[in-house]
């Protein structure tokens, strides 16, 4: 277990906890505790006081990371826990819950039931007091705590719940993966930028649509993309009308997105599958023809993908995967000039 990060008075912080290991689950919440409450502060959220029947068990381990008022928490559970049977607390604030798997439930504002998030679902609501919650044994899960200046009028008394595959919650997701990634080397300004981001992607899931006007909005929309494209690269629809399709937004917009970070779409798609044929040129076993790779990676055909290859790379297919050939051979031995590493 962990702790790294600037000072809680900072508008930065990060910290990671681990007390899945054996024997570290008796002080686990402790941990926890300390860290949300050096690196991250009361004043962003004020953690709850646990159920004591599940503080003994406390086995999770994930990431949280403090983006001026903002907070986002990475967490994978391996025991339930609960809160106490008493909540309590003044707060102002909105929450948002992305149950990938396991379950998360969540106590309601008085007059309200109890809901829960079930895997592949979220929900998105303004919190005015503590309220208490369960989460399962399996939870696997991402946390958002926002300021709710623009968020809380937008939302009033209801909570926004949906896919957490759709459009929108995939750019506010892939933002987040973006800011723990880049926070540690973020000025005041990055800081700033980065939660006003989330706010505006906040603002799209409330609003169930993709504010493409938004400039702020365009280096989550291209990592949101490029996400997809990686998922789906060996598939023959695969283009930028498939992308701008999927994310729901319009094809100008999502080149305009690749563009305000210095890249265009079908170039990014067209490095990324020269990139795993070159990975498979280099397999050791099993390798396809030059013919099967270019049609597996949707090239028209293999003199296509040879002069695609080459450009790139700076030599072909067939010489990358003999020299490649070469190098997993014995010292003692070196393949003739007659022996065809990869045929056509």
């Amino acid at each position: 277990m962990r702790s790294t990060g600037a000072a809680v008075d900072s508008a930065r912080g990060v910290f990671a906890v681990d007390s899945t290991a054996p024997g570290a689950a008796p002080g686990g919440l402790d941990v926890f505790r300390h860290g949300w409450q050096t690196q991250i502060g009361d004043n962003v959220f004020q953690l709850p006081a646990f159920d004591p029947d599940t503080i003994g068990d406390f086995r999770v381990k994930g990431t949280v990371t403090k983006v001026h008022a903002a907070a986002i928490a990475d967490l994978h559970a391996a025991s339930a826990t609960r809160t106490a049977d008493v909540p309590g607390g003044d707060q102002d604030l909105v929450a948002m819950y992305v149950v990938r798997r396991g379950a998360w439930t969540l106590g309601g504002p008085p007059g309200h039931g109890d809901r829960t998030v079930s895997a592949g679902q979220f929900v998105l609501r303004h919190l005015g007091r503590l309220t208490a919650f369960e989460t399962s044994a399996d939870l696997t899960a991402k946390f958002l705590v926002l300021p709710p200046g623009e968020l809380k009028p937008l939302l009033g008394n209801r909570a926004v719940t949906g896919s957490a595959d759709s459009a929108e919650v995939r750019l506010l997701t892939a933002l987040t993966d973006m800011i723990h990634a880049t926070v540690a080397d973020l000025g005041p300004a990055g800081v700033e930028a980065a939660q006003a981001t989330l706010v505006e992607l906040a603002k799209a899931v409330a609003k169930g649509r993709f504010d493409d006007v938004e400039p702020r909005l365009a280096p989550a929309l291209a990592q949101a993309a490029k996400d997809l494209a990686d998922r789906r690269l060996a598939d023959p629809e695969l283009s930028p009308a498939m992308l701008a399709r999927e994310l729901n937004v319009s094809v100008r917009t999502l080149h305009r997105a690749f563009a305000a970070v210095g890249e265009q779409v079908s170039t990014y798609i067209r490095h990324r599958r020269l990139h795993e044929a070159k990975l498979a040129l280099a397999a050791p076993s099993g390798r396809l023809s030059i013919s099967e790779l270019a049609a597996h990676w949707q090239f028209a055909d293999s003199s296509h993908f040879t002069r695609a290859f080459k450009k790139h790379f700076g030599r072909t297919p067939t010489d990358y995967a003999r020299s490649t050939e070469a190098a997993l051979l014995p010292p003692n031995r070196h393949p003739s000039a007659h022996e065809p590493a990869v045929s056509a």
